[in-house]
């Protein structure tokens, strides 16, 4: 696939321009810096412009006729559409010349690793052969959300980032995110779109099972392991770059409303926290995060300008690069622009808080004035090129830019290789060692929160798989047949409208009453274990009193809930936030001051911990 040539002096090259000849930007001894310069002054303004759009790619996309778009002589395009005419990932490859994009559903690991082989020569037959970068947002956890996670592909699964915290054991983190790395790098995945260093501040925020909680410092130890696993000392060819996020700390939502809508279209600081939220960021940035995607919401009452994070100077330019001296790329979050399409689903209005009122072309300048690199999600450079035509950005703004861009790449070493070994990727990701490595953090990101393990041979589960319930005595239909009962529960959200919506846990944290009711019905009938899966902060308090024992867990198979419900096995984690008594004191709380709620039923830390954290 490399089809290497070799220089007069015997160096082996890729001829990237197709000319016979070992151009400084393909010659692999040259220092990146020296070879970005070269490969910018061969660039068109079209194909910067390129660069710039991110887009997004499922597995397969080919057009109609189930055959690839492909490239023709000197690059010309052969187009590949959907039936509705909306651009296939090759389409965006060969028509547009997009080299970046956010994968998808991934059906797995040998399919993943083909299909980057498959774009990656599609983008090697184009003029300049610039390679492609698959990124990816978390799919090694147990949340399934369209917008923010991925299951499936086989990989091998840990615990939610939530869960990584609630171990509070940065070795085991840094090796279980190489692990993660080694993955992701098997199949041809070279930046991933995380981690979220947000503190979790507001209970009722739904991304926080994507956070490091909301103690800093734990945050700040979290954030320093994960980027050190999957980029290394420094970022090279044995790496997965991180794009830390949401800029400048997307944990203080308004009233915990998501900014994926407009309800949560504003950060707020009742509390006077903003700089709090900025020091797991300044760990990211001490570790060497590679890029950074700003948040969607306004950071409204900061002093900042009050326009969403991605069209916001004063929080691109002015704190992230003039404060903090970060040069790296910085993406928008997705589709903050022009929304998107789920072609015979659903369309997703763009997420452009604060600049509503603005044309699409103003809105494209004010990101690009703001000091953004790339558009998450969009995918027509036309945007990009209108706005340096219409006078209003500079072809030197886009050089700024491109430089980034190139740079990473070319620091990730996909100039040099970026095809992988499909066997060798059926092999590695999710094999037995990988497997278990996921559990054991799943097993040490367990909490103990009251009461003591059950015991028994006859079991009534629920959540639970009865056939591995099976294994570990009867199984049977009603609880009070059964010596001890195990269920497993969500914490409380509110059902929302819409299709995307669904997929995100807002609103109150208490459990409906008849709920309530009828898990304290099981546990007066016989000794319960309820191990409560905690993607937020649970109220608790109508349940300690009546379970057994009451377990909480970031995303675990089931035979390590058993283990633990049963005593097999010894509970280790610690809570990464605390869980409040009422939804009254969350209510009454401040929404970016940590440990704010009035009289925790759980500390943050426990079962060790009997007071917050500090605050600084």
């Amino acid at each position: 696939m490399l089809n290497l040539l070799r220089h007069h002096d015997g160096t082996p090259f890729r001829d990237l321009n197709h000319n016979g000849t070992m151009e400084p930007y393909e010659d692999p001894r040259l220092p990146v810096e020296e070879r970005v310069d070269d490969l910018l002054n061969r660039m068109t303004l079209e194909e910067k412009a390129a660069l710039m759009c991110h887009g997004r790619m499922m597995v397969g996309e080919t057009g109609e006729t189930g055959e690839a778009g492909g490239a023709g002589p000197a690059g010309e395009a052969r187009p590949a559409l959907t039936g509705n005419g909306i651009p296939t990932g090759v389409e965006l490859i060969t028509g547009r010349g997009l080299t970046a994009f956010a994968m998808m559903a991934v059906p797995d690991a040998r399919t993943m690793a083909e299909w980057n082989n498959h774009v990656q020569g599609l983008a090697a037959a184009e003029r300049l052969s610039i390679p492609v970068t698959l990124a990816s947002d978390p799919r090694h956890g147990f949340t399934a959300n369209p917008a923010t996670a991925h299951t499936g592909g086989g990989f091998s699964a840990g615990p939610e980032p939530i869960g990584l915290a609630a171990t509070d054991d940065p070795d085991l983190v840094e090796e279980y995110a190489a692990l993660i790395g080694r993955e992701l790098r098997a199949v041809g995945i070279r930046l991933a779109i995380h981690p979220m260093a947000d503190l979790a501040t507001e209970p009722r925020w739904a991304r926080i099972s994507g956070t490091f909680g909301e103690d800093a410092g734990r945050a700040c130890r979290m954030i320093t392991a994960y980027i050190r696993g999957l980029q290394g000392e420094r970022l090279g060819p044995d790496s997965v770059a991180c794009m830390t996020k949401h800029f400048p700390g997307g944990g203080p939502q308004a009233h915990g409303e998501d900014s994926h809508f407009a309800a949560g279209r504003r950060l707020v600081y009742p509390g006077g926290a903003f700089e709090h939220h900025l020091l797991p960021f300044e760990a990211a940035f001490e570790a060497g995060t590679a890029q950074i995607m700003p948040a969607y919401a306004i950071p409204s009452g900061s002093g900042l300008s009050e326009v969403g994070a991605n069209f916001n100077r004063d929080v691109i330019t002015g704190l992230l690069r003039g404060r903090y001296g970060f040069d790296g790329v910085v993406c928008t979050d997705f589709n903050a622009i022009t929304g998107t399409e789920v072609p015979g689903i659903t369309t997703f209005p763009p997420r452009h808080w604060g600049v509503e009122e603005l044309s699409v072309a103003e809105q494209v300048v004010l990101v690009l004035d703001a000091g953004a690199d790339q558009l998450g999600g969009e995918t027509d450079p036309e945007l990009i090129l209108s706005a340096v035509g219409s006078g209003a950005v500079s072809e030197a703004r886009i050089d700024e830019s491109a430089r980034r861009i190139l740079r990473d790449k070319f620091r990730l070493g996909l100039f040099e290789d970026p095809y992988v070994d499909p066997d060798a990727a059926a092999a590695a990701v999710g094999d037995a060692t990988g497997r278990e490595h996921g559990r054991r953090v799943q097993r040490r990101s367990l909490v103990h929160l009251s009461g003591h393990p059950v015991a028994g041979r006859r079991l009534y589960v629920e959540g639970i798989d009865p056939a591995v319930a099976a294994r570990y005595g009867t199984v049977v239909d009603r609880p009070e047949d059964a010596d001890a009962a195990i269920l497993r529960i969500t914490a409380p959200y509110e059902k929302r409208e819409g299709f995307l919506e669904q997929f995100f846990h807002s609103g109150s944290l208490e459990f409906p009453a008849l709920e309530t009711e009828r898990l304290r019905s099981v546990a007066s009938a016989v000794p319960t274990c309820l191990a409560v899966h905690l993607d937020r902060p649970a109220i608790l308090t109508p349940l300690t009193g009546h379970a057994a024992f009451l377990i909480g867990e970031f995303g675990a198979d089931d035979e390590l809930v058993l283990d633990a419900a049963l005593g097999r096995a010894p509970l280790s984690g610690t809570l990464p936030f605390d869980l409040p008594s009422s939804m009254g004191a969350v209510e009454a709380a401040r929404e970016d001051v940590p440990f704010d709620t009035r009289d925790p039923l759980f500390r943050c830390g426990h079962p060790t911990a009997h007071e917050a954290p500090p605050r600084g």
